[in-house]
């Protein structure tokens, strides 16, 4: 059997449709309700991960660069020192002052890079624990983010399976009701939808108010909705309108209560 062109669906057959897709998109939030917080929560848990990972990175970076430095330092410290030793050979050949006062200020001049080479090897060296302390830091954050990870990813495969396959024919179900909705429509539900906190894009009339926002619906908007003319919105909210009985629902019905009798003052009588 060909399947109507949803521009040909009476009015009728458009609320019909609209609220089973309704009924349908809200069975799958409620399966996603089940979730809760946990995909939120193992985003989180993701993103601090690589945020110490990426930390930790910098921090060997930075151990490494420190120790390439006292390397250069310690190798400047023995050519300086190679340096002095030949220069104090020197001393020895002088032939005047000239010379010996030059190669006094090299010697001077070495011995001063040698403690300069000296201390920023004392530096980096303080820097290099620090570096390492903080190392071991975020490796234990690490460590124990990654199994607060695992223990909240194992609690969400453990909902997903039990949720999965019912979600999967809820969305094939979903799927299929869209196609018999004109796009124009169905774009005004899902926008409708969007908005309203309680993801209700469709309600029904319950003792004379919307459904979603519960606001009071006048007494002609009411039959509009019930004679299926036209689709009807809240004009408080924006939600769409259906008649409860085009809906499936069964409202319960007040039941009267007996009126209580005044009980009437007995006359005084004169005996």
């Amino acid at each position: 059997m060909a399947r109507k062109d949803p521009k040909d669906l009476t009015v009728e057959e458009k609320l019909k449709t609209l609220y089973q897709l309704q009924t349908t998109l809200s069975q799958i939030d409620e399966k996603r309700a089940l979730r809760g917080e946990l995909p939120l929560e193992v985003e989180d848990l993701e993103n601090e991960v690589e945020g110490l990972s990426v930390r930790l990175e910098r921090i060997n970076q930075e151990i490494e660069d420190l120790t390439k430095a006292v390397s250069q330092r310690t190798a400047d410290i023995e050519e300086a020192k190679a340096s002095v030793e030949r220069y104090n050979k020197q001393l020895n050949e002088v032939k005047n002052n000239r010379e010996y006062d030059t190669l006094t200020k090299e010697i001077e001049f070495q011995t001063l890079e040698i403690e300069l080479c000296q201390k920023k090897i004392r530096e980096a060296q303080q820097r290099i624990e620090d570096r390492e302390a903080d190392r071991g830091r975020v490796n234990e954050q690490i460590d124990n983010r990654e199994r607060d990870l695992e223990d909240k990813r194992s609690e969400l495969d453990e909902i997903m399976q039990e949720t999965r396959e019912e979600e999967e024919i809820l969305k094939a179900k979903a799927k299929d009701l869209e196609l018999k909705i004109e796009t124009r429509l169905l774009q005004s539900f899902k926008r409708i939808r969007k908005n309203a906190r309680n993801g209700l894009g469709i309600v029904y009339v319950q003792r004379d108010a919307c459904g979603g926002c519960f606001n009071k619906i006048p007494p002609q908007r009411q039959l509009d909705v019930k004679i299926h003319k036209k689709i009807i919105v809240c004009e408080h909210c924006g939600r769409i309108l259906i008649d409860p009985e085009l809906a499936g629902v069964k409202l319960e019905t007040a039941t009267e209560k007996p009126k209580r009798k005044r009980a009437s003052r007995a006359k005084k009588t004169e005996e």
